[in-house]
């Protein structure tokens, strides 16, 4: 009877060494993949236009320590969804008719903003998120391209408007969101090309 407690007490040691081994490696594992995910944001940030954008979104937006350079594309990709969302948001609160006291002019720039950010939600949103999704980063890189061309579209508009003399309302919140958007999908389409 005591040599079978003995071998129950020795098994029950072994199990828990094992255990405490187990937990001790993947707590490590973890660090290492956790610095390797860091390492990876930080080389991959490096081949962008816009460095600390790049390294504030990512790490703000890390989704867990898995991802490769695809799904850092799909993390920025989402970026710029979350932007123009916000983008969208802000033409909102802009008077849209003549009668509220806003400019003509500047009621038509606004107008060709909700177009161009409507085109970054509907199509070249979807169309990056699926090609990165479906691993074809062409289709990824045209739809980010497409975005920071739409930003582009309404920086435009607002500036012929302020340019024909429109000033209200100002447009100030809006072109900031025209070059955080631009700026982000210029970032999103830097990191797939690193897929090409």
């Amino acid at each position: 009877m005591a040599m079978r407690t003995q071998f129950q007490l020795i098994s029950l040691v072994f199990v828990l060494l094992l255990l405490l081994l187990s937990t001790t490696t993947t707590t490590t594992a973890a660090a290492i993949s956790s610095s390797q995910y860091s390492h990876l944001i930080e080389s991959t940030c490096k081949n962008t236009p816009h460095f600390q954008l790049c390294m504030t979104t990512l790490l703000q937006g890390g989704h867990g320590t898995t991802a490769d350079v695809a799904g850092l594309a799909l993390i920025m990709v989402r970026a710029v969804r979350d932007k123009t969302r916000a983008a969208i948001s802000t033409l909102k609160t802009y008077p849209t008719t003549i009668e509220r006291g806003a400019d003509p002019r500047l009621v038509r720039a606004l107008q060709d903003c909700a177009r161009a950010y409507n085109a970054v939600m509907v199509a070249d949103v979807p169309e990056a998120v699926e090609a990165l999704t479906k691993g074809d980063p062409k289709f990824a890189e045209n739809g980010m391209a497409d975005a920071a061309v739409e930003a582009d579209v309404c920086e435009d508009a607002i500036a012929a408007a302020v340019g024909a003399g429109a000033r209200n309302p100002s447009p100030i919140a809006m072109r900031r969101m025209n070059k955080a958007v631009r700026e982000l999908a210029e970032v999103a389409r830097a990191i797939i090309r690193n897929l090409l």
